[in-house]
């Protein structure tokens, strides 16, 4: 993985708030993403879809939903930056109201979407 892609992806808000997402849980579904997002799902796809082909996020589909995590094979220099981001804007807004609402979020039981 190259420097540029990485902080390219790391600048957009959106892919930056799925990304904290991600590495809170092993792995949501686009539907838990735009719930706690409150954006719609093309939106959502857009950017998991380009957090995919950097690199960053690795998906699996089951049935209807796809299932996104970070890619557990990034290189150790980009693991690094994820979890020292993650854990500096864990608490700061919008990322903390991100983790409420998808806690929040009802028809999820155990932890797993079935809206």
């Amino acid at each position: 993985m190259q420097p540029e892609p990485l902080f390219r992806a790391l600048s957009d808000s959106t892919r930056l708030r799925c990304l904290a997402l991600l590495a809170e849980h092993s792995e949501l579904c686009v539907c838990e993403l735009t719930h706690a997002l409150a954006l719609p799902q093309p939106k959502i796809s857009h950017h998991l879809g380009g957090l995919r082909k950097v690199g960053l996020v690795c998906d699996r589909k089951e049935g209807l939903w796809i299932y996104y995590r970070i890619n557990p094979e990034l290189p150790q220099w980009v693991d690094s930056i994820l979890k020292a981001t993650v854990t500096g804007v864990g608490q700061r807004e919008p990322f903390a109201s991100d983790a409420q609402a998808l806690s929040e979020m009802p028809n999820r039981p155990g932890g797993v979407c079935s809206a």
